[in-house]
């Protein structure tokens, strides 16, 4: 009945090929005189999803995590993972040949310094990592008695030699009604930024920086319509793409060149080259530009500046038709999950489904919408054990049956051409246990924390990312992530440089939307997450002292009351979740069929307090 178009569910290699691949590797750095390399899962424009051809960490060593870093060295080897990966990593590396280690805190650096010896020389490649992160590579074998050795290629390219070739996915023009604003408009901002900088041009070494500048989309990797490319905008004079010229279409091709000159990305270096040359300031994003390109514009006479590229900022605050969009992607979004939710109720209880079944049955009801362009990440199901793995991703070996009594965790999101949604609900498959009613209602409290926040204009992420947590360290517990991430416009799921966390330091501003999504996940046992989109608007109050802010909730579906502890939450709390919930009948009710009206309704009935 059901099927997934836009993900698989494959395991990664593993056993035998990693090993012989592991012993290939050492003897490829041997012979290139190298003690050890460090491989981070990068492309060369640190892009969250990475085409197959960049996919080195995971060839190499089986995990398959979206953040992480492995280090091999002549006698030992580590995989370095977040918070979100510890469990995964542990599963799907050899842990014979591989220690799993912390990639934040100690972070590897530490590790480095602890391993390497007096005159050990580690390899790394310049293209896949940013300056500053070569700059902690270099200090670290500083401090050992080491070097650190630049390579002009991969050596995981030398021994990978069935690696899949660079993607060609075309290139499409994203309508004016979606963007609401134009390239040349948009290239105006940036100039203003460039001077505020006082630097000679910037690169956009980010290829979502490069999609939104100039209102285009494309295909190189999966669930972000990325379209592979640098551009160079110069503070005066034409700004230049750097694309490969088979994404193009003539129509394509003319957009682009109606306000900026179209070359090949081998061009890109040589133009580099020729603009160092003039002593220019050339500013770099320190965030993904590659060490790769500042050791170019310094040999050539040039000055490579750092800076925060400003398009981050400005593509973050969305605009009047990005808005409308979005909030038109929820409404159609939210119709797909209330039918995905009626259907989860009537079949999970047989015992018959499986965390495969509930993914694939999810994306055809998105498919169903006829707006879908594939889902925004691989949809995280989760159900038992599972779930308490933050960032799962289920394959056809960890398949595990949705049975009475375990807790379902479904982390999932959507592509539209009008927006962007990530959504996460947790239901409870039969008879919940006290204890699962009691973190669950913890975590909602968190999570209506953050939805029924004011705070004044300027507020950062790390200001109120407590708020999320403050009832689950009340028992002692809390979560390893952050409360939440920004989001693209038909863009990246995961979009800085806001975020709701210890490290969101960027001010929150109107116009960006954010996750507010807070859990609790008990090793072996099951995992908790609610999540909903959130859009930063302003709050009148009167009498304020200072502009105010809050959020207003872009997601619409229901939340599992079978979970909630009525008498646990406030007056308050619980005015919260009854005026969300009326909300969601109201607007999502006149998009489904009958049967699932009557369940909405059942699912979206107000709660009281019993006693």
């Amino acid at each position: 009945m059901f099927e997934a178009q836009f993900q698989t569910f494959e395991e990664p290699e593993g056993g035998v090929a990693l090993t012989a691949r592991l012993s290939a590797f050492r003897e490829e750095l041997l012979r290139r005189q190298l003690t050890g390399f460090v491989i981070p899962r990068a492309d060369s424009q640190q892009n969250e999803y990475v085409p197959p051809c960049d996919e080195r960490l995971a060839w190499l060593t089986g995990f398959t995590g979206s953040a992480g870093l492995a280090v091999v060295l002549t006698g030992k080897a580590a995989v370095f993972v977040d918070g979100r990966y510890t469990l995964q990593a542990a599963k799907q590396v050899d842990t014979a040949a591989w220690s799993v280690e912390s990639l934040i805190e100690p972070p590897p650096e530490s590790w480095l310094t602890a391993q390497l010896a007096p005159g050990d020389r580690l390899g790394f490649d310049p293209w896949l990592h940013t300056s500053a992160a070569a700059e902690r590579l270099a200090k670290a074998c500083e401090k050992a008695g080491a070097e650190l050795v630049a390579v002009d290629d991969n050596p995981v390219d030398a021994i990978w030699s069935d690696r899949p070739t660079p993607p060609l996915g075309a290139v499409k023009v994203h309508p004016a009604q979606f963007a609401g604003e134009s390239e040349a408009d948009k290239l105006a901002r940036i100039r203003k930024e460039i001077a505020r900088l006082t630097i000679d041009a910037l690169v956009l070494s980010d290829s979502h920086a490069v999609a939104w500048t100039f209102n285009i989309r494309g295909a190189d990797v999966a669930h972000t319509p990325l379209p592979l490319s640098y551009a160079l905008v110069p503070k005066d004079g034409r700004a230049t793409i750097f694309i490969d010229h088979r994404k193009l279409s003539n129509s394509a091709r003319d957009h682009l060149e109606k306000n900026a000159s179209v070359e090949e990305p081998e061009a890109l270096i040589p133009r580099l080259t020729e603009l160092a040359q003039t002593k220019a300031a050339i500013g770099l994003d320190t965030a993904t530009a590659a060490d790769a390109l500042s050791r170019l514009i310094a040999a050539e006479g040039g000055k490579p500046v750092r800076v925060s590229d400003p398009v981050a900022l400005l593509k973050a605050v969305k605009n009047h038709a990005e808005i409308a969009g979005t909030r038109t992607a929820h409404k159609r979004d939210g119709a797909a999950l209330a039918k995905f939710l009626a259907w989860i109720d009537q079949e999970a209880p047989s015992g018959k489904l499986t965390e495969i079944d509930a993914v694939e049955a999810l994306e055809t009801f998105r498919r169903e919408t006829g707006a879908l362009k594939d889902v925004s990440f691989p949809t995280i199901s989760g159900t038992g054990p599972n779930g308490a793995i933050v960032h799962y991703r289920v394959t056809r070996k960890s398949n595990r049956r949705v049975a009475p009594g375990d807790l379902l965790l479904i982390d999932s999101g959507a592509q539209y051409e009008d927006g962007t949604t990530d959504v996460t609900r947790t239901i409870a498959i039969g008879e919940p246990t006290d204890e699962m009613r009691d973190r669950f209602t913890r975590v909602l409290r968190g999570h209506i924390a953050i939805a029924r926040a004011v705070f004044p204009d300027g507020v950062s992420g790390a200001q109120i990312d407590a708020f999320a947590r403050q009832f689950l360290w009340h028992a002692g517990i809390d979560f390893d992530h952050g409360t939440g991430h920004g989001v693209g416009s038909y863009l990246s799921v995961h979009e800085g440089p806001a975020r709701i966390s210890k490290l969101g330091t960027t001010p929150l501003k109107r116009g960006m939307i954010l996750s507010n999504e807070p859990g609790y996940y008990k090793t072996n046992a099951f995992g908790i997450r609610i999540e909903n989109l959130e859009l930063v608007v302003e709050k009148a109050i009167d009498g304020a002292e200072k502009p105010m802010n809050a959020f207003e909730t872009l997601t619409l579906a229901p939340i599992d009351r079978r979970l909630i502890d009525a008498d646990r939450i406030s007056k308050q709390e619980l005015r919260w979740l009854n005026d969300y919930h009326a909300r969601v009948r109201e607007e999502i009710r006149p998009l489904v069929d009958e049967a699932t009206k009557v369940w909405l309704d059942a699912a979206t009935e107000p709660m009281t307090h019993k006693r």
